[in-house]
């Protein structure tokens, strides 16, 4: 894996709004299979920390400026990257190659940027992502220094009998092209925040049957296997999440409540992205990652 072509860039309009604005370091990552990955830095001179962000289905990592604006802000630099099929990396939307692709990749990109960073990088992953983070620290692919799990997809609203078909499809029609029926109206109570999400040229609108029984069938092992979370984790939850089911996210509390690690914040009147609610919410989502952060750089 090499990384390649690296250059300071501010990108602005382009059909991007100040929420998607991005200004940093951007850099390409080969996978072993010959899939490149779109990096994305915003680096803080002296750090005291590192956190590396995995987006959600159909976004990219651009649309996560400002939460990196707020870490930048406390000192710690950031990486993000557009999963294969999302963003400015290539491939199919929505699309895998094999089942445990966006797995494999996390720890190719985390494994990077972790040798080169003065400290352990947290992670954080939302939604999908956050379901991608948690498998892979579940798995021991990935030993970050902190998790943070924002509204993950660990149980979907789908019907059994759809999520029977995905897995169906899976091995007839992998890589069949369907809408994701994500009601982007349902992301945030913030209406620009909607609004710049259904203009955004970067994001889509796809899933195919890999991935969507690799979300389906991988939310549910991480429930199962939520027993053995090693590293602390700060859970944050939209409960009034019409994305995801927050119900995944209260049976992985229950499950992991023995290890000590986990730490569970749920916000009630909330929809699906916590770092992009209108105010207050976000703030209050914000206040309770630093104090939870806080505490850790104690420990």
């Amino acid at each position: 894996m090499t990384v390649v072509e690296q250059e300071s860039v501010v990108q602005k309009g382009a059909g991007l709004s100040s929420h998607q604005e991005t200004a940093g370091v951007t850099t390409w990552l080969d996978m072993a299979d010959g899939q490149r990955l779109f990096l994305r830095d915003w680096p803080q001179p002296h750090a005291r920390g590192a956190v590396l962000i995995v987006h959600g289905l159909g976004e990219h990592s651009g649309r996560y400026a400002q939460l990196a604006s707020w870490f930048n802000q406390r000192g710690y630099a950031v990486r993000s990257y557009d999963q294969r099929g999302h963003g400015q990396s290539p491939g199919r939307r929505g699309a895998l190659r094999h089942g445990d692709d966006l797995l494999a990749d996390l720890a190719a990109v985390y494994n990077d940027y972790a040798a080169a960073a003065a400290h352990l990088p947290l992670l954080l992953g939302h939604s999908m992502g956050g379901l991608v983070a948690a498998r892979a620290v579940l798995d021991g692919g990935v030993v970050p220094g902190a998790l943070v799990l924002s509204s993950p997809a660990l149980r979907s609203w789908e019907s059994p009998r759809m999520i029977r078909l995905a897995e169906v499809l899976s091995h007839l029609l992998p890589n069949l092209p369907l809408r994701n029926g994500l009601d982007a109206s349902k992301l945030s109570h913030d209406a620009q925040v909607v609004a710049d999400y259904r203009s955004d040229p970067l994001r889509h609108g796809w899933i195919t049957p890999r991935l969507a029984h690799f979300i389906f069938s991988d939310g549910a092992t991480s429930i199962a296997d939520a027993g053995r979370l090693e590293v602390p984790t700060l859970l944050l939850v939209a409960d009034s999440d019409e994305l995801v089911d927050p119900a995944g996210s209260r049976a992985f509390a229950r499950a992991a409540a023995g290890t000590g690690r986990l730490t569970t914040r749920f916000f009630a009147s909330l929809y699906h992205e916590l770092f992009n609610e209108a105010e207050p919410g976000r703030s209050q989502v914000l206040m309770q990652l630093g104090d939870w952060l806080g505490r850790q750089l104690r420990h």
